[in-house]
């Protein structure tokens, strides 16, 4: 090698890289620099010279950093096969470049210092302690040089604690060796970072001045101006040494940090008011402050509740806080508050721990400034302080505190400003506007912000009243009466319905919610926490009075006023005579109009109130059923007149006070007397849905289409509606028979149910058997809902869409709602509450075919806990079931399926008691399971081809946006059918069923990385009955295992934990099949080579192939054959595995251990995620063991041995 060949290829070198990085180069020359650079830094054999030449500071940063790149790659990937004398001239070189190979520290490049370190520690990572035992000392004897060799020693050892501790991007023997040098020499370590910062703050405030002399300062003072870069390089040295500290404050043992009577904490506190070091001070003290660990250990952390520590967050606090909003400041803040939230966390650990720690003098002090930040203009500032509050707040010893109580009434004032929704960061009408442009980047954003912040003052503020009940009470009181005499500021954005009233940004409107949210949670609780005796029932009924006597047209402000009449009626049943006044006050919101009698639509907002007057009544039936019982007949009076008017009340507000009529009317507690009271309130509902016409309606298709309108062409689309009476006749019937079917039940106590006649007789495992007094109108009405539900899924035939009229194409697609809830889209923040809601007659039939499609399952779902044995025996219920609901399932799209999946399969078979399964169950999931699996195959195969051609296919307006609906919805309802399974095969474990498939889009779910299922994992009752009957045993266990290679994760996971293994348990002892047990092992490889690259995935995968090789590996040698197909397997690895595993004399070795060798062999077909698969390996050989070697187990690979055969005890000599 010459030094002309060196240079030569130099020249090319730095031609290239500036083609590269020269914007005007075109495509095809700068890959081919690329590729010729790329080809150099493999190949080249001379690369370490060159790369050394490149570095020299007389070329240009981008050389350089290019020439430092070469070098870093060589240490990467070339290391192993380097003779040692290279070795050591390369590290003395780089060494070389660091004592003096760099500009100074003001004027190099970031990314040059940070190449430097990369190199320095990827050469300890495979060299130190064994080979390089002075790598320390020659940090310290550079750092000695000056400024820009110590920050760049801080680098080095910033780098190295990420590399080792928190990334542990290196194999395990080798950072077990460095983690534990780096360990026992930390003690050093610790004091040359402490001194490092020390020194260079000292020079640093010596010469720009110390805070204190800074009035003196404000005239520039020209001596200076010399010193200023001096002093500039010991800042940044300072900061590089808290960035430092910041990477091992988090993991080494408490005693560095707290050692020397914490003089650490005592500096990191004194740089707080530092304005260039105060933000990497105020990090360092947060890691600090939030170390987890023994209690013993973590007292000494108290000391940050003396007076010297205090004194110096809170000055800190002050002056940041004085300077107004400046980007830096503020950042600087919210640390601060997180350092006084962790503060508070260790005090509640510390406190009544037997660690004898007592309440800080202090503590009253720190409060204050606590409020400080509960009080700031910025809602991020606030709500981070909540969890805290919250935590305060519950402290068994902290909560009995003087100092603590007497902040309760402040904390509740404070509340009532924090939960006036202001803030958004499009408005200018509040001091947090400005602060939420730096924290949110919409209004979207801040209202889901806003929205869990304002829940979680709820939590934080029923604490605080558990404490002191009345102060809350109080105060919720005198902002009541405040409100209730406010004059209505509708603001600047007043509605667009009439004038005067509110939207949702007025500042009336926000006062009034605030409000409403305050009494709410603070009423509910002191109902919870005082005795019966000690309720102000008097000072409560005053407010209900006043409450009820307010009256006003606006319709935002009367849904919170029905609130406040919601939240004070508990205080009525203390005084029932004022029932009536609150029942008129409702029913008069049930028919609220803003003008009376207008044609036009109601606004949203003005839904909305008829809709909560609904609820509101439903709530206080079923809540106080006791109470409303005497006043029945004023009820029922009253709801009789609204439903003779047709046209007065919506078909749900019809059917919501109905339901108030039969939750009353269990508590008649007499079977004849609410029979006899159910039959007369469905009289009009059974005289419509039995008449001739409804008949011939319900069960022919084309009639169903031409009675509601569908087949209409309509000129005008807003106003037109000929049919809609029609749909609201069927609508009413169906929201009725639900009603009835959902709340007429028997008395809860058994002694009640048997005098009154609901008693009918016992199981033979002595369980009682009721009758509901509604099952004989309901199944009189039940032959024509089947037939509805059978014409409506006939209406997806494709005969049958054709016949739609022209507006109504598109009658049976998705509401626009539905499809943004599945994409995750969120729903604008418009002002939804003012326009009124002009839908076009086509959303209107959407809308109807899809509430009308839900709720007839919803009647099929209730109606088996609802009329138990009634129901179930029903003459051929099965095969009815069959010929309606499962009838023509594959037009059916899956936006439908789902529902149906979920509001009636689900709950019918989980409510079916055992004696039916051979009659009722089998017979109808058997088909279904065969036939969901057929669809579910063909579905994915689908999406898996799309993702192999991604052909640019324009078909539709927005083919890609409908793709990714389709997909989505294949992925919800694969949960859906997956869950189904689930519950119906495998014995429940806690609640975790019930809410998991109910949220759309929740593929963030967590997902646990622990995923070892519970042995106690068995079948069910049913999931026997149904493993019994061959068939459906087939499309289960091919469901269960096909679908870990579906690509849904959420899925994958559920299913390999919840539900693949027990299902295979089942058929163990049975003949399987070579190829079946072949095929259910092969799937699961193939499920971990699509989810390998998620933890949770494929611990719970792996774990299951783990479980199917040792149990079914002895009985069929099948399974060695498949494993011996996974890429880069070790056969005699998997030798061995076989040997121990059918050699049962031999000492079984531990699970783990067992399970770990497995996880070795199968690493082949274990996916990787995008980002690692192409990317090259990096191999760091193993040195020799620095700890007594135990002795080796069969299983350890064979240590590599050095290949120059030498043996290299010392590599590097200083």
């Amino acid at each position: 090698m010459s030094a002309e060949q060196v240079s030569s290829l130099c020249e090319q070198l730095v031609k290239a890289v500036t083609v590269i990085m020269d914007p005007a180069s075109t495509q095809r020359y700068r890959l081919e620099a690329l590729k010729f650079c790329e080809e150099f830094k493999e190949k080249c054999p001379i690369c370490v010279p060159c790369g050394l030449k490149l570095a020299e500071k007389t070329q240009t940063a981008i050389v350089r950093h290019f020439g430092l790149q070469i070098l870093e790659h060589v240490v990467k990937y070339r290391w192993n096969n380097m003779p040692r004398l290279e070795k050591v001239y390369l590290k003395n070189n780089v060494m070389g470049l660091i004592s003096s190979g760099t500009q100074s520290i003001l004027e190099e490049e970031s990314h040059i210092k940070d190449v430097l370190s990369r190199i320095v520690v990827e050469m300890i990572k495979r060299e130190w302690p064994q080979h390089w035992p002075d790598m320390l000392k020659e940090l310290d004897t550079l750092s000695k040089q000056g400024e820009t060799q110590t920050e760049l020693v801080m680098f080095i050892l910033l780098r190295l604690a990420e590399d080792v501790v928190t990334f542990q991007t290196l194999p395990t023997q080798r950072r077990r060796d460095i983690q534990q040098t780096l360990t026992q020499n930390m003690e050093k370590i610790f004091s040359f970072l402490l001194t490092t910062l020390q020194q260079n703050v000292n020079k640093y405030r010596r010469m720009v001045g110390a805070p204190q002399e800074q009035e003196a300062l404000t005239t520039p003072q020209k001596t200076d101006l010399a010193q200023q870069p001096k002093a500039q390089a010991n800042c940044r040295v300072g900061i590089a040494a808290l960035n430092t500290l910041a990477g091992y404050i988090d993991w080494v043992a408490l005693s560095h940090i707290t050692a020397d009577n914490c003089k650490l904490l005592e500096m990191l506190c004194l740089l707080l008011n530092e304005p260039e070091l105060q933000i990497g001070a105020a990090e360092c003290l947060l890691i600090a402050v939030s170390r987890k660990g023994k209690l013993e250990d973590r007292k000494p952390l108290m000391v940050l509740f003396g007076d010297v520590a205090m004194h110096y967050i809170l000055s800190a606090a002050q002056t940041a806080d004085g300077e107004g909003l400046v980007e830096k400041h503020y950042v600087f803040l919210k640390r601060l508050c997180q350092v006084l939230c962790a503060l508070g966390s260790q005090l509640c650990a510390l406190l009544g721990s037997d660690s004898e720690v007592e309440t800080p003098a202090n503590f009253g002090k720190y409060l204050d400034s606590f409020l400080a930040f509960t009080t700031h203009p910025s809602q991020f500032l606030r709500s981070s302080t909540q969890i805290t509050w919250g935590a305060l707040f519950r402290h068994e010893v902290l909560s009995r505190d003087p100092l603590l109580l007497a902040m309760i009434p402040k904390y509740l004032r404070a509340s009532m400003t924090n939960l006036v929704k202001v803030g958004f960061p499009s408005k200018t009408d509040s001091p947090s506007c400005e602060y939420s442009r730096f924290d949110f980047d919409s209004d979207e954003d801040f209202n889901a912000f806003f929205n869990s912040f304002r829940a979680q003052q709820g939590e934080v503020m029923r604490m605080a009243c558990r404490l002191d009940s009345r102060t809350g009470f109080q105060m919720a009181g005198e902002w009541l009466k405040y409100q209730l005499t406010a004059p209505v500021d509708t603001g600047p954005m007043n509605s667009k319905t009439g004038e005067g009233l509110c939207s949702i940004f007025s500042p009336s409107f926000v006062q009034w919610d605030a409000m409403t949210f305050f009494s709410e949670s603070v009423i509910s609780q002191m109902f919870r926490t005082l005795d019966k005796d000690e309720i102000p029932v008097n000072d409560g009924i005053d407010l209900l009075q006043l409450v009820l006597n307010f009256e006003t047209k606006d319709p935002l402000i009367l849904s919170c006023v029905l609130t406040n009449v919601s939240a004070l009626f508990p205080f009525v049943t203390y005084r029932p005579e004022y029932l009536p006044q609150v029942l008129s006050k409702l029913f008069a919101s049930v028919t609220f109009e803003v003008v009376e009698e207008s044609k036009a639509p109601r606004t949203r907002a003005v839904k909305n109130v008829r809709r909560h007057a609904c609820s509101s009544i439903i709530k206080m039936c079923r809540d106080y059923p006791q109470l409303v019982l005497p006043n029945f007949e004023m009820l029922y009076n009253h709801v009789k007149q609204l439903l003779s008017n047709e046209l007065l009340l919506t078909q749900m507000e019809k059917c919501a006070l109905m339901e108030a009529l039969v939750l009353i009317s269990n508590q008649f507690k007499d079977y004849e007397r609410q029979k006899a009271f159910l039959e007369e309130l469905m009289a009009p509902v059974a005289g419509l849905w039995l008449s001739a016409e409804m008949q011939r309606v319900l069960s022919d298709p084309e009639a169903f289409i031409s009675f509601v309108g569908a087949d209409n062409k309509i000129a005008d689309p807003i106003m037109e509606d000929p049919s809609g009476l029609n749909r609201s006749r069927i609508s009413f019937c169906v929201y009725t028979i639900l009603g009835v079917v959902k709340r007429a039940r028997w008395p809860a106590a058994m002694e009640e149910a048997k005098a009154g006649g609901f008693l009918v007789g016992y199981l033979p495992s002595g369980s009682p058997i009721y009758r509901n007094p509604c099952t004989e109108q309901v199944l009189k009405l039940f032959d024509n809902l089947l037939a509805l539900i059978r014409t409506h899924n006939n209406l997806y035939m494709p005969e049958m869409v054709a016949k739609l009229g022209e507006t109504f194409a598109k009658a049976l697609d998705m509401l626009e709602v539905e499809k943004n809830a599945i994409l995750g889209l969120p729903q604008p923040l418009l002002e939804l509450y003012d326009s009124p809601v002009y839908k076009t007659v086509l959303e209107r039939m959407q809308g109807f075919f899809c509430t009308l499609y839900d709720n007839c399952f919803h009647i099929l779902g209730n109606a088996g806990p609802s009329m138990q044995q009634d129901f179930y025996t029903v003459e051929g219920l099965a095969s009815q079931l069959i010929s309606s609901a499962f009838i023509n399932l594959n037009n059916i799209p899956d936006y439908r399926l789902r529902p149906m999946l979920r509001v009636f399969v689900k709950p019918m078979v989980l409510s079916c008691p055992p004696e039916y399964y051979e009659t009722l169950v089998c017979p109808m999931l058997g088909p279904l399971f065969t036939y969901l699996h057929m669809r579910l195959s063909q579905k994915w195969e689908v999406i898996n081809q799309r993702s192999i051609l991604c052909e640019d296919d324009a078909a539709d307006d927005n083919p890609e946006s409908q793709e990714m609906l389709e997909e989505q919805l294949v992925r919800l309802l694969t949960r859906e059918v997956m869950d189904l399974i689930t519950v119906c095969c495998v014995a429940k474990r806690g609640a975790e069923h019930n809410s998991s498939v109910a949220v759309d889009g929740d593929d963030d779910e967590a997902m646990a990385t622990d995923v070892t299922p519970p042995a106690s994992a068995e079948l069910t009752e049913l999931g026997k009955c149904l493993m019994k009957q061959e068939d459906v045993c087939t499309a289960l266990m091919i469901t269960a295992y096909a679908s870990l290679s579906w690509k849904d994760t959420l899925s994958c996971q559920r299913t390999t934990t919840q539900l693949c293994w027990p299902l295979l348990k089942q058929v163990l002892p049975g003949n399987l099949l070579p190829d079946a047990v072949s095929w259910f092992f092969t799937s699961v490889l193939k499920g971990l080579q699509i989810h390998g690259q998620h933890d949770g995935c494929m611990a719970a995968l792996v774990h299951l192939a783990f479980q199917i090789y040792e149990a079914l590996r002895p009985r069929y040698a099948e399974l060695k054959v498949v494993m011996e197909q996974i890429p880069d397997i070790q056969r005699d690895s998997l030798e061995q595995f076989d040997s121990k595993l059918l050699n049962p004399t031999l000492q079984k070795v531990a699970d783990k251990r067992r399970k770990d060798h497995f996880k070795r062999l199968i690493t082949g077909c274990i996916g990787k995620p995008l980002g690692e698969q192409f990317r090259k390996e990096v191999h760091i050989r193993n040195l020799p063991s620095l700890f007594k070697k135990v002795k080796p187990s069969l299983e350890t690979d064979v240590l590599e041995t050095n290949e120059d055969g030498e043996d290299l005890t010392v590599l590097f000599e200083p």
